[in-house]
This record gives structure tokens, C-alpha cells and sequence, in this order.
């Protein structure tokens, strides 16, 4: 194994492969609600029904899910962790209150019906989802919260032993509902509830054991809720932009020649695109690591690994892997199987350029310039928009693969925003290309 300035790949690929595999989790619960869904007598309708839910609760998880990269950025003693904890409740109640607003008056009639597009009996049903969901908001944030405490102690294998908890509590679960055949658009909202609750208690357990090891006060702490405030609020503003897109998706769906496939088949293609794409997901983490130190053999393991997930996904649309797997192992079939593999193929342009997009928004970390993220993503939002009117227009019967089209461009508008500016800097300290000069220099060295 070549060296170099003491770094190496096998070093790399221990660092990054347990992030790689934890995130891979999180997508495979999903895959098993999916999966336990598909099975319902009218899965079409319930899938949607639950996809619908699944897009509003995403804003609101949102936001406490920033909780976890405030804690881990700002909490340094158990003074700032109370201040946190305080921020966390009153974040939690207000997100409380929206969400019920939305789950138990006429504010989600006019969401689910007018925005997104529902019929009556549809808006019912998602409403009763989104009565759970609600309770996964919660544990979803207080889990963040601990969680940030066990990424700045660098006990990170605790984040993978508690997903891998509940991802064996979801399977369980899901097998006790699969054998009932009593299968609802709430039997995939109780078995997330169930599965955020473990994950919270494991991340709980952990986070307060580490807390009481931390000093009373520390020189770089924070003083208020208020700076708390300062600092998760640009984490909010982008992460609202980004969120609208999975919603956005969803209510144009609505507007398409068959609103349950449509939906259906984009849940279900989205949520396979996601397995693959999540393993490379903190990409972002190895540039801000380990790129000031090592930035030639960084550009040269992003660029290797980047092309990864493409290729296994094109495996996937493109051998008899792909059916087997959703019919098998998901329990897809009949027209929503074909349906769902048309959409995947269309998630192969998302596929080669998400590992890039969080490589440069790894440097935009380098060079504290994070505001930009929301001009990037404001991009991403448009051109998923733009993307989305003018195939509902003129390309209605595509159903699904409308939703995987848009969110391929708007990605593709993403990284041409991100790179550009990122290219910019590092033409100023000499680097034309930040990817492909590196591994030039690498080569050159060996």
C-alpha cells in the first residue's frame, strides 16, 4: 500500500467506511417500510398515501435534525449542553405545534387537498399518518441532540449501533405486520415511530454518560440561546430550501395522468436510489478532515469512489438484478415493478453527480463560505420547479419519471453553482481543477 505525507488509502477507506455504512442504514428502514407497505391489498394507494406524509413530515424533521451539527459545533461543557437542551425544547414545541395544526384542522385539508392534490378519502387517510409521525418528530430531535454530544467525543460507532438496533427492531416489527396482513399507511408510520424511539433511547443512554464526563464551563463556550439561535438559523433557512423539493416532487406528481403510480413508483425508486447514494453521503467529510493536510491523495479518492455509486445503479436498472430485487426482496409487482425500474433509470444522472456535489460542498466548509449553499440549493429548488411545470405540461403519462427527471436536473443545477464557486477560489490559489489536478500530482509522485 503507497504512502504519501502519511496518509494512505487503507486510511481513508477505515475513515470512511463506517459513515458510509451507518447512512446505508437509514436508508434500508425506510426500504423495509416500503417493502412492508407493498404488500397491503391497495398498495398503490397506501404507498402514495404514506409518500404524501412521508414529504410534509420531512420539513419539520428537518429542522430537528440540525440539532445534531449545533450540538456537536457548539456544546463544549454541561453548561452550553443545557442551553442546548432548552433550544431543543422550545424548537420541539414549536415544531409540536405546526405539525398538529397540520394533522388535526382544516390546515391540512387545504395541504394535502389543494397543494397536493389528494382526493378527499386520500387527505383522511394521510392525515391519520401524519397523527404518528408527529411522535417520530420528536424522538427524531432529541436523538440529534444526543447524538451531537457523541460526535464531538468521537463515539461515533454508538450512531451505527443504534441504527443497527432499530433497523432490527423495524424488520421485526415489520414481519409481526406482514403475518397479521393487517397492513395500513399507519403501519409504516408505527414502525418508524418505533424504530426513531429505540435509536433515541440507545443515543440517549450514550449522550448523557458522555455529558457528565464534560467540564462545568469551558473557555470557547456559549453564553446564550440566543447565539444557539445565530448559528442554527442559517442551518434552517438552507435546509427549508432543500426540504421543498421532496413536497414539491410530490404535489406535481398529483398532477399527472395516474396520481397513486406516479407517486407510488417514485417512492419506491427513490427510496432504492437512496441506498446506493446514501453510503456516499459524508463525502464532505473526508475533504474537511483531511484535504488542508493531504489535498492530493483526497481529490484522487473522491474522484475513484465518486463514480461507485453510478455504476452500481446502472448494474442495477440495467441487469435482471433490479427486478429480481424489487419483486423478491420489496415484493413489488405487476405494473408498479415496471414502473419503478422506468423511474430508477432516470435516478442515474442523480447517481454520478451527488458524490460531487458533497465534495465541493466539503470545500465550501475549507473556505467558510457555507452561505453559499443557498444559492446552490436555491438553484437545485428552481430548476426541479421549472423541470416539474414543464413536464406535467407536456409529459403528464410519464408519471414517476417526472419526479426523478426534475430531481436529477436540480442537482445537476446544484453542482454547476457549487463547483463554479469553488472553481473560482481555487483558481486564485493556483488549482484550475480541484478534482482532476490533484490526481495529476498524485500520478506524478508515485
Amino acid at each position: 500500500m503507497e504512502k504519501r505525507e502519511g496518509l494512505d488509502t487503507r486510511t481513508l477507506l477505515f475513515f470512511f467506511l463506517p459513515l458510509g455504512f451507518s447512512a446505508s442504514l437509514v436508508t434500508l428502514s425506510h426500504i423495509i417500510i416500503n417493502s412492508t407497505l407493498v404488500r397491503a391489498e391497495n398498495s398503490e394507494f397506501i404507498i402514495a398515501s404514506y409518500a404524501i406524509a412521508m414529504s410534509l413530515f420531512g420539513i419539520t424533521e428537518r429542522l430537528g435534525v440540525l440539532l445534531r451539527q449545533t450540538c456537536s459545533s457548539l456544546v463544549r461543557d454541561t453548561y452550553s449542553f443545557k442551553l442546548m437542551s432548552r433550544f431543543t425544547l422550545y424548537l420541539i414545541l414549536s415544531l409540536t405545534v405546526v405539525a398538529c395544526l397540520v394533522a388535526f384542522t382544516p390546515v391540512g385539508d387545504f395541504i394535502f387537498a389543494v397543494i397536493y392534490g389528494a382526493n378527499p378519502d386520500m387527505v383522511a387517510y394521510i392525515k391519520q399518518i401524519y397523527q404518528v409521525l408527529i411522535f417520530v418528530t420528536i424522538f427524531s430531535a432529541l436523538r440529534c441532540l444526543n447524538q451531537g454530544i457523541i460526535i464531538y467525543n468521537r463515539q461515533t460507532k454508538w450512531l451505527t449501533i443504534g441504527m443497527a438496533i432499530r433497523l432490527a427492531a423495524m424488520y421485526l416489527l415489520s414481519l409481526i405486520f406482514i403475518s397479521t396482513g393487517h397492513i395500513t399507511g399507519k403501519t409504516g408510520a408505527i414502525i418508524f415511530l418505533v424504530g426513531m424511539m429505540i435509536e433515541a433511547l440507545v443515543s440517549y443512554i450514550e449522550g448523557r454518560s458522555l455529558v457528565r464526563k464534560m467540564p462545568e464551563r469551558h473557555k470557547s463556550r456559549i453564553e446564550s440561546k440566543k447565539y444557539i439561535f445565530k448559528f442554527y438559523s442559517p442551518l434552517m433557512l438552507s435546509s427549508v430550501i432543500i426540504v421543498m423539493i421532496g413536497p414539491a416532487i410530490n404535489i406535481f406528481l398529483g398532477k399527472t395522468g395516474d396520481i397513486e403510480l406516479a407517486i407510488a413508483s417514485y417512492a419506491i425508486a427513490l427510496s432504492v436510489a437512496q441506498l446506493f447514494l446514501s453510503f456516499f453521503s459524508y463525502m464532505h467529510q473526508i475533504v474537511i478532515n483531511f484535504y488542508d493536510d493531504h489535498e492530493g491523495e483526497v481529490k484522487r479518492f473522491s474522484l475513484i469512489i465518486g463514480f461507485i455509486p453510478f455504476s452500481l445503479l446502472a448494474i442495477f436498472c440495467f441487469t435482471p438484478i433490479g427486478a429480481f430485487f424489487l419483486e423478491n426482496v420489496m415484493g413489488v409487482t405487476g405494473r408498479l415493478l415496471d414502473a419503478s425500474l422506468q423511474v430508477l433509470m432516470f435516478f442515474l444522472l442523480m447517481a454520478l453527480i451527488f458524490p460531487f456535489v458533497d465534495y465541493f460542498n466539503g470545500l465550501l466548509m475549507i473556505h467558510k463560505q457555507t452561505k453559499v449553499t443557498i444559492y446552490s440549493q436555491s438553484a437545485n429548488l428552481l430548476m426541479t420547479l421549472v423541470v416539474l411545470v414543464i413536464a406535467v405540461q407536456f409529459a403528464s403519462h410519464w408519471n414517476g419519471i417526472i419526479g426523478a427527471l426534475a430531481q436529477s436536473m436540480g442537482i445537476l443545477a446544484e453542482l454547476i453553482v457549487v463547483s463554479s464557486i469553488v472553481m473560482t477560489k481555487e483558481r486564485k490559489k493556483g488549482k484550475l481543477l480541484p478534482i482532476i489536478k490533484g490526481v495529476g500530482r498524485v500520478s506524478s509522485n508515485r
